[in-house]
């Protein structure tokens, strides 16, 4: 009767005292080898209407998402993720890239211990108006939404470094908001006590959880 891998595996082995059949051999072979292998899918989706009982330890590579997951017992979590280009965010008017020298504003989702995660990167030279001036656009700084892979769940609020010109503050909050918007929160109109008017904002080492 057959037997089974010294790795402890469970892959079934034909034993020589066996009825020679090669179809049952590489069925055998297949079976216990491709659950344990580096699966490809199409998507996610693709992956899911497959595998639809996944056990402990199945590894997947996701060809659309560029993603390597692996099923922990319980769902599906990503473990690394493929190369992903840095992609120019859409100014609303009144806003510009390069603040301060910082560069284009840009994002790029990355796997960060397990979680896909939005990096940003460059400046925003932020544009004020009316009198006493405040922000433009309520402080929404994109033209058109983020795609739908850079939207978070529900709303993601962090701290981005300020100019200190025509501030008394050195941070900002940057909203990331599910509907695709990036907000601009904590400036205040020209004449306030505490005025909040940097001219630009770094988004350099600001992340966001999806």
């Amino acid at each position: 009767m057959p037997t089974t891998d010294t790795y402890g595996q469970g892959v079934q082995i034909a034993s020589l005292t066996d009825a020679p059949n090669m179809e049952t051999l590489a069925s055998n072979l297949a079976t216990g080898l491709v659950p344990r292998s580096v699966m490809r899918f199409a998507s996610a989706s693709a992956r899911n209407a497959t595998l639809t009982s996944p056990t402990a330890g199945m590894t997947a590579f996701l060809i659309a998402e560029k993603l390597l997951t692996v099923y922990d017992g319980t769902a599906w979590t990503v473990v690394a993720a493929g190369t992903s280009a840095w992609t120019t965010i859409p100014l609303a008017s009144g806003f510009s890239h390069n603040g301060n020298d910082n560069g284009t504003a840009q994002y790029r989702i990355v796997n960060l211990f397990g979680e896909l995660t939005v990096m940003l990167q460059g400046g925003i030279d932020i544009g004020y108006s009316g009198s006493p001036s405040v922000i433009r656009n309520g402080g929404i700084i994109t033209s058109t939404p983020l795609p739908s892979a850079a939207r978070p769940g529900s709303l993601r609020t962090v701290p981005a470094a300020c100019s200190a010109v025509t501030s008394d503050s050195l941070s900002l909050k940057l909203d990331a908001q599910p509907d695709g918007h990036l907000k601009i929160v904590g400036t205040t109109a020209s004449n306030a006590s505490e005025r909040i008017t940097p001219p630009w904002i770094s988004l350099n080492g600001c992340y966001y959880s999806l």
